[in-house]
């Protein structure tokens, strides 16, 4: 990819950004949130990010193990938008294609049934791991102080000393309560129904349109096998690195350590389907795990003991019918929301309208 040039505060405002400087509040530390708020500071307005789990990442969040990470969410992207392509010029090598473009079909057993194609638009994946694009991108907020962790926000409502701002109530894991006032804006990036729910408290015109927006779970499953890198061997089960199943429990498995950065201990990761998850969304985590690992032992071969074997429970994963546009934004009110669910389930979705928001915004 050509280099891009470098674009300063001052740049941005020039073209076009005119409005006086706002403290906006943005709810969520993935892609979109994090595209938005470090669009929103070259713009020079004053942004402090929320974010409930104790690492910026959202859907691309990787788990840590004793054998290395996992990308338990979003497993690669796209690099479609030219917007995104020149923001990741900005820091050459710390994204890289991965060689398992060419993602195999299995049935039921197991059985090769179709390799799709190389595709035009090459995988990528943030080395050493997914959050690490999002992490970076989020640094400069976090050593302004400005990228608030384990603060979960669960009220959004008018400012009660300022007429025409917002103040969120945050929870953190601990119980403990803050408030946090004097926004003139917030904008929620995060997934739909959370979302709406926020925005119906505060009496928000914007959470109906929301109501059409249909996002499905998934269950996870992450397996370590160190024993393949004994004398003589060098991968387990099959030769492939990625495919896609028609198996009723499983929709994906990729080797983790086929991706560029990781190490090399063999590790897999199992996205369950979207109708499997759904209909065991509550059940219990070790029954679940039981029912993903002999799926898994069906369709790749490996029927080995794993030295780890961990699950993630997404409530929120993948959109079945996204909103239609990339943003909404309610100036007057000073609300806004986005999401990869606002166009599709990509990545690149998500970026787009963490971008086009703060365009709209700012």
């Amino acid at each position: 990819m050509p280099k891009a040039p470098h674009t300063s505060p001052s740049t941005v405002r020039r073209k076009g950004f005119a409005k006086a400087p706002r403290h906006i509040a943005i709810v969520g530390a993935g892609v979109a949130g994090i595209a938005c708020a470090r669009t929103l500071v070259q713009a020079g307005h004053q942004v402090s990010v929320f974010e409930q789990h104790p690492e910026p990442g959202g859907r691309t969040r990787s788990v840590d193990s004793p054998f290395g990470s996992f990308d338990a969410g979003a497993q690669y992207f796209t690099v479609r938008d030219p917007r995104l392509e020149r923001v990741l010029q900005t820091q050459p090598g710390l994204c890289r294609p991965w060689s398992a473009s060419t993602v195999r079909v299995l049935d039921a057993a197991g059985r090769v049934v179709a390799a799709s194609p190389v595709p035009k638009d090459p995988h990528w994946v943030a080395a050493p791991r997914m959050d690490a694009l999002v992490q970076a991108w989020a640094t400069p907020l976090q050593d302004a102080g400005h990228l608030h962790t384990d603060a979960q926000v669960v009220r959004m409502e008018p400012d009660r000393l300022r007429p025409g701002a917002w103040q969120l109530t945050t929870v953190s894991k601990d119980g403990a309560r803050h408030v946090h006032a004097g926004f003139d804006a917030v904008l929620l990036a995060m997934p739909a129904i959370p979302a709406q729910t926020l925005l119906a408290d505060a009496a928000s015109p914007l959470a109906k349109n929301l109501s059409g927006v249909a996002m499905a779970p998934c269950w996870t499953l992450m397996l370590a096998y160190p024993q393949a890198m004994q004398p003589g061997l060098t991968t387990l089960g099959p030769q492939w690195n990625a495919a896609r199943s028609t198996h009723h429990r499983i929709a994906w498995v990729a080797r983790e350590s086929s991706k560029p950065g990781r190490s090399l201990i063999e590790r897999w990761t199992v996205q369950a389907s979207p109708e499997w998850s759904a209909e065991h969304l509550e059940d219990d985590p070790a029954r679940v795990l039981a029912k993903l690992r002999k799926a898994f032992a069906e369709i790749t071969g490996i029927r080995t003991e794993p030295a780890h074997a961990e699950l993630q429970r997404w409530r929120h994963a993948r959109t079945l019918q996204p909103l239609g546009q990339s943003h909404l934004w309610d100036a007057p009110a000073g609300l806004g929301v986005c999401g990869d669910w606002c166009l599709g389930h990509r990545v690149e979705d998500a970026f787009v309208s963490g971008l086009e928001l703060a365009l709209a915004v700012a």
